[in-house]
């Protein structure tokens, strides 16, 4: 079987991240799959997935085309932006039609909204679509109309989480079969043996004092993953608790207004009071470092996750993991037992969770141990071929 992958980001966001584990675990499961990934720009996705033996292709977005995006800005500026980007759409739908007829793939698995859109007009007439939702689509009106007018054109939608499947049955009102395939992690990489980084040289502080505990935030810098929660929460912790925190991360996308810069971020540090307690220490490329350098590691999305990547990771690593509990993320963990949770939002209630890690170090290490045995029970990526594989077989014979 020959299956075309299409990103519309080459960055290592979380949806990425997650579409290098089904390569992998296909690459593994079929080696005589021919696999290809084309990508709306260059960058890290593309490297990773060439070492992996896919084929890969830059196919570049126009730049309002890669700008567009319905976070930040309100519903008629939105129409506006999609009314400008509409031509640069059509001229690139077609180009990537020219391609993919060359590639003459059986399945066409597109990982990010504007890919599903492009891709139903671009993939050839033999071709099944698959769409793999990692995003909620019944809150974004836009989105929602725009994929239910294409979805005709898909023979399967995957669901990152059973969240995420329960909106899309009720956006595109079952004319789609909707599969839920949980994100996996690499039970190797992702471990608590391996190196770690060192974070105060990255972040520009002088060395912590012996018995701080680390605390950190691991996402990209979207505006909803709740880095001013966390930045208030440490805030609101006592002055005399040993606990240093840091934003590890940074701006990886490029859709309008979707995101917070660094200097945003450094300016509310200040603000709060906060700058010499929190260190910010750029984007990581090998995450699994900065996770186990870590003592706690926040999940604070202040809306809804579909599900929350960087949790089972960082229960793979072993490490004590505090998480908003909402959306997919509550489907990874069991409160109490093998994370800490938190109402989205609340800066308050965050700062309570990690005072009580931060005083218990036993707690600390029975929810790590606890993490990694979950982690190992139900995240492990060779999963995801075994789920997809029955998903392509099914519409690329229908």
């Amino acid at each position: 079987m020959r299956v075309l992958y299409l990103s519309a980001e080459a960055g290592l966001g979380g949806a990425e991240r997650s579409l290098l584990d089904i390569l992998a675990s296909m690459r593994r499961a079929q080696p005589s799959w021919t696999l290809n990934l084309i990508a709306g720009a260059d960058g890290p996705l593309l490297e990773h997935a060439a070492t992996l033996g896919v084929s890969t292709l830059v196919v570049p977005f126009d730049g309002r085309l890669a700008r567009l995006g319905e976070y930040g800005t309100g519903p008629l500026s939105l129409l506006a932006k999609i009314t400008l980007a509409a031509p640069a759409a059509v001229k690139y739908a077609a180009k990537l039609r020219r391609i993919t007829e060359s590639i003459a793939p059986d399945i066409v698995h597109t990982n990010n909204l504007k890919m599903h859109v492009i891709g139903a007009w671009a993939r050839p007439a033999h071709a099944a679509l698959v769409w793999h939702l990692h995003d909620f689509i019944g809150s974004r009106r836009l989105s929602a109309f725009v994929l239910r007018a294409a979805s005709g054109r898909a023979s399967a939608i995957v669901a990152n989480s059973a969240s995420v499947a329960e909106d899309a049955r009720a956006v595109f009102d079952s004319h789609v079969p909707v599969v839920m395939v949980h994100n996996g992690v690499d039970l190797d990489r992702f471990s608590g043996a391996g190196d770690r980084v060192d974070l105060d040289r990255l972040s520009g502080l002088p060395p912590a004092a012996p018995g701080v505990v680390r605390v950190g935030l691991v996402a990209t810098f979207g505006r909803w993953k709740g880095h001013t929660t966390f930045l208030d929460a440490v805030a609101a912790l006592p002055a005399d608790l040993p606990v240093r925190g840091y934003i590890i991360g940074g701006a990886v996308y490029r859709t309008d207004d979707s995101q917070y810069s660094i200097d945003d971020l450094k300016r509310y540090a200040s603000d709060r009071g906060v700058a010499d307690r929190v260190g910010f220490t750029g984007f990581i490329e090998r995450p699994e470092y900065a996770l186990r350098s870590l003592d706690v590691v926040i999940h604070a999305s202040t809306s809804p996750e579909p599900f929350g990547l960087v949790i089972a990771e960082a229960m793979a690593c072993g490490r004590a993991v505090i998480a908003s509990n909402a959306g997919g993320a509550r489907e990874i963990f069991t409160p109490g037992l093998d994370a800490l949770v938190h109402a989205p939002g609340n800066a308050r209630d965050l700062a309570a969770r990690i005072v009580e890690l931060a005083r218990d170090p036993q707690a600390r290490q029975r929810i790590g141990q606890a993490g990694r045995k979950t982690a190992e029970q139900r995240f492990d990526r060779a999963r995801l071929a075994t789920d997809l594989v029955p998903v392509y077989r099914k519409v690329a014979h229908a």
